[in-house]
């Protein structure tokens, strides 16, 4: 840049009576020149470009000229910093403070193909987003369970990869938990500097961990200046590590406290509930909110030996009992007439929703609310099985069993549980545990019995009824899927390939499948992956449909087993920090024919829905139509012989 940009403006005329004298200018004066700004406050652009037009000569740049340095050079220096600025759409502010350097992790790093296989999974998180999926796997699905595998074995997250991982978290509120548990330390401290992800700030619930540690005074603080999130976090992470304290510390600002902000600190408490918290939850049944009091009432009623369960009993019983005037012993229901205060102040809602009469609704909130084990003695001593198997007079027993289940599923009673549910290979299983007008929730029910046993019975409904009612059953059952309810579910997969259906008519429980069975099973159903003859009436084409399904279903189990082949370290006994990456398929090993199986017996990652968890696989050998696992009493159910092994 020359001293001078424009061209010399026009000269002042001059008369004799007023010559010019060597400090007039030769030019008109121009406008002021703006203050010199400070070393920490940029020049507007505006500035800037004036003092280019005019040269450096007739207008002083607004810019801090360094030692040595010339000033056209310290604007030119200036400009690029502020068109850097301007691009990236940032406004001119002071520099920050630096922050400080991110905590140390001492976690394990990833064995180098477990790494790449994290950058493949997070790449691929959005999916095709077609409507026809081919045989590739679906990536997306397998993030889950990828991130929670990672974390069992306790390794951290790739520093690189950290930014991916937390934008997948803010985008899946699923993968939070684990995503953040895998990140570790490092994610919060780039949450600090990053609006979008300050979710990772608020807590997760998977930790015992205080957010502001031990000291009192800060726990103090945090509880009354902190955002509602953090008092949430604050307060379960305090119950869980002291139950009391965490009381405590919730009663203390109790009656201030809003509404809809008592409601959530109230469900907070369902965990690690015990009897000692009966005190406040009684005084909670006072609350000015009804829905603050209906919730007070339900942690009670799961309380078997609290004040408002036995009231909830004597009333209940007194509505309910043994009918002796018919011959056969059967149920007698004499629904209550009123719901007075007293019901009222103990949760029971007077108004019944829509299309309900007041007398069931009333009856069915009392039933829910009593402890089972006292029917018992209400019924002569009889247990679950034979009080649900008594008649009920007057059309009550939909209503009275309905109520029965829900209460099952709140006290988490198995016995009864089992006893709702019935055999699940009955032939009218599924109208009589779910008949017209029901509100039961079988799923629920099934939350209640041991892994095993949920297993066992989802399998031999399947078996009896199909895949139709069976889906919300399979997502909770804990993953991988145990034996017999493998062999179950390709087996009706099987069966409706036969009947010549399009596989999309089962797309969620083919889904389910490619997560949840048995990596250990993909060798054993290549078999079905081959194109069939189209059976007469068939749905055209639905034989290559259905062996691309297959072909999909086992590349994914394929795959699921080499990303734990890859996470395993070998086993020499060492950590995992320092074993070397396992041998195997390497991260475009994905395809269905090709590449060998690195199946190292049961894949342990725990699967979506609830219920599910990390659970002991069956035998190395095992695969769809062996059964390891039944109940003792089961009985035996036949496979079909494709899948034999």
């Amino acid at each position: 840049m020359t001293s001078t940009t424009t061209p010399t403006a026009p000269t002042v005329p001059t008369t004799p009576a007023a010559p010019l004298t060597p400090a007039s200018p030769a030019i008109p004066s121009a406008p002021p020149a703006p203050p010199s700004p400070t070393p920490t406050a940029p020049a507007a652009w505006a500035d800037l470009v004036s003092a280019a037009l005019l040269g450096t000569e007739r207008r002083t740049p607004p810019v801090v000229v360094r030692s040595g340095q010339g000033a056209a050079a310290a604007l030119l220096d200036a400009a690029a910093v502020s068109t850097v600025r301007r691009r990236a759409a940032l406004r001119p502010a002071p520099a920050g403070e630096r922050p400080a350097p991110a905590p140390a992790d001492p976690r394990p790093s990833l064995p180098p193909a477990a790494r790449r296989r994290l950058s493949l999974l997070l790449a691929d998180r959005g999916g095709s987003g077609g409507s026809r999926r081919g045989t590739a796997p679906d990536l997306t699905e397998l993030l889950p369970q990828w991130l929670a595998a990672a974390g069992e074995l306790g390794y951290r997250a790739p520093e690189a990869l950290l930014p991916a991982l937390l934008d997948a978290a803010r985008a899946r509120t699923d993968l939070r938990l684990a995503a953040l548990a895998l990140a570790g330390p490092r994610a919060l401290w780039l949450a600090r500097l990053n609006d979008e992800w300050k979710f990772a700030l608020r807590g997760t619930g998977g930790t015992t961990e205080l957010p502001v540690g031990d000291d009192p005074g800060g726990v103090r603080q945090q509880w009354e200046e902190g955002l509602f999130a953090e008092r949430v976090a604050l307060l379960t992470a305090l119950r869980r590590r002291d139950p009391q304290a965490g009381l405590a510390l919730l009663a203390s600002t109790w009656p201030t406290e809003r509404a809809e902000d008592r409601l959530m600190f109230l469900d907070s408490l369902r965990e690690d509930l015990s009897a000692a918290d009966e005190p406040f939850l009684e005084q909670a049944l006072s609350d000015r909110s009804r829905n603050v009091r209906t919730t007070a009432a339900e942690l009670l009623s799961t309380l078997p030996g609290s004040a408002l369960a036995a009231r909830m009993a004597q009333r209940a019983h007194t509505c309910i009992g043994l009918d002796r005037t018919a011959g056969a012993p059967g149920i007698a229901v004499e629904a209550p007439h009123e719901c007075d205060a007293g019901m009222q102040r103990d949760g029971v809602a007077p108004k019944p929703p829509s299309g309900r009469g007041e007398r069931s609704w009333w009856l069915g909130q009392l039933v829910e609310a009593t402890p089972l084990d006292g029917w018992r003695a209400r019924f002569g001593g009889r247990d679950a099985s034979a009080i649900v198997a008594l008649p009920v007079g007057d059309d009550w027993r939909t209503e009275l069993h309905d109520a029965w289940c829900r209460a099952a599923v709140r006290q988490r009673n198995a016995d009864w549980a089992r006893a709702l549910l019935g055999a699940p290979g009955a032939p009218s299983q599924a109208a009589d545990v779910s008949p017209a007008g029901s509100s039961r929730d079988l799923t629920k029910l099934l939350t209640v019995l041991p892994d095993e046993e949920r297993a066992w019975w989802v399998a031999e409904f399947i078996a009896a009824h199909g895949l139709s009612d069976a889906f919300r059953m399979l997502g909770v059952c804990a993953v991988p899927w145990a034996e017999p309810l493998g062999g179950a579910v390709v087996d009706a997969l099987d069966i409706a390939r036969d009947a010549g259906s399009y596989p999309w008519s089962f797309s969620g429980v083919m889904g389910l499948a490619e997560r949840c069975l048995d990596p250990a099973a993909a060798d054993r159903l290549d078999m079905l992956t081959a194109v069939t003859d189209e059976p007469e009436g068939a749905s055209p084409g639905s034989g290559g449909y259905w062996s691309e399904a297959f072909q999909r279903l086992v590349g994914t189990l394929r795959l699921r087993a080499t990303m734990h082949a890859e996470l395993t370290p070998p086993p020499t006994g060492n950590n995992p920090a320092d074993a070397a990456p396992s041998a195997g398929p390497t991260d475009t090993d994905t395809g269905p024919a090709t590449g060998t199986d690195t199946d190292t017996g049961a894949d342990h990652v725990p699967g979506p829905g609830p219920g599910s968890g990390p659970v002991p696989g069956p035998g190395a050998g095992a695969g769809p139509g062996v059964r390891t696992d039944a109940p003792a009493n089961a009985p035996t159910r036949a496979t079909r012989q494709p899948l034999a092994p």
